[in-house]
């Protein structure tokens, strides 16, 4: 039986890093990481992702500005919004929830974060340097993943990572993260010849492609650590009456018959992408006062 990896304990372990050392700024720098986080609508989900954000910031010691906006919301409204957290100089970390309610253009949103503050890595200048291989904010689900492999497996150099899934969120930043642990990277999707044999090729199977339990048992090589990155709802006919449940993109029960260490869904990677948002914003705060990188070496 596989090995859980407890994205929640290492998510913990994060944030507490966080927290000592925005303790540090705040004593011996006179500094305090402010998060920026903007939530338009009332999608239930998201407003559940920006609750825990909000409490896990304030934990960590950081200053959270949550901004709630309609969903009438207009196009020029909010990236005039978003305009001017980039321009404020208290300001951080910025982060726009999304999905952005229809017809609202997400890309144009993200256009006007100032790269300096892009903590969720989704800028056009992030993903450049992202591919440059040089120093930036990272996308958090996949900067997520990376940690939770390696402290999984310690050093990743010489793996063969499989990631399924081919999205700008995480599929390709996910491929591109491995690589620069010297990893050998197969970026696979949905349209990839014998996907099932080439699934089993890897040391580590990330699937990212937002289809319930589509990876099962016999897709994963004995042995393998299954990073599952899906988060899916679907009927629960346990409860009946409607209820639902949480399912990744993998088999569970398939899957850790056969795998070395694999990810539960919920509780694997969910938890690391805010602790990678607390990291990118204490990063962001130390870079923008020009401060040692030394501080936010976590």
């Amino acid at each position: 039986m596989a090995r859980l990896i407890d994205g929640k304990a290492i998510a913990a372990e994060v944030d507490a890093a966080v927290a000592a050392a925005t303790m540090v700024l705040r004593s011996e720098h006179e500094t305090q990481p402010t998060l920026a986080v903007v939530l338009v609508g009332d999608d239930p989900a998201s407003q559940v992702y920006v609750r825990n954000k909000v409490r896990r910031t304030e934990a960590a010691g950081m200053i959270s500005r949550e901004l709630r906006l309609p969903a009438t919301t207009s196009q020029a409204d909010l990236e005039a919004t978003v305009a001017a957290l980039s321009a404020d100089p208290d300001v951080d970390g910025i982060l726009v929830q999304l999905p952005l309610p229809a017809p609202l253009d997400a890309d144009a949103v993200i256009a006007r974060i100032d790269p300096a503050k892009d903590v969720d890595g989704l800028t056009e200048v992030s993903a450049g340097r992202l591919v440059l291989g040089r120093p930036g904010l990272r996308p958090c689900t996949p900067e997520g993943c990376v940690i939770l492999a390696k402290r999984t497996l310690g050093a990743l150099r010489g793996a063969h990572v499989v990631v399924i899934g081919r999205s700008i969120l995480v599929g390709k930043p996910a491929g591109l993260l491995f690589l620069a642990e010297d990893c050998t990277v197969t970026l696979a999707h949905s349209r990839t010849r014998d996907l099932p044999a080439l699934a089993r090729s890897a040391d580590i199977l990330v699937p990212a492609v937002g289809r319930p339990e589509m990876v099962r048992g016999d897709w994963v090589r004995d042995g393998a650590t299954v990073i599952d990155v899906g988060i899916n709802r679907v009927p629960d006919p346990a409860r009946g009456d409607g209820a639902t449940r949480l399912v990744g993109d993998v088999a569970f029960d398939e899957a850790a018959a056969v795998a070395g260490a694999i990810t539960p869904v919920p509780g694997g990677v969910g938890p690391m992408t805010i602790a990678c948002l607390l990291r990118n914003t204490l990063k962001a705060a130390v870079a923008r006062r020009g401060l040692p990188e030394a501080l936010a070496a976590i």
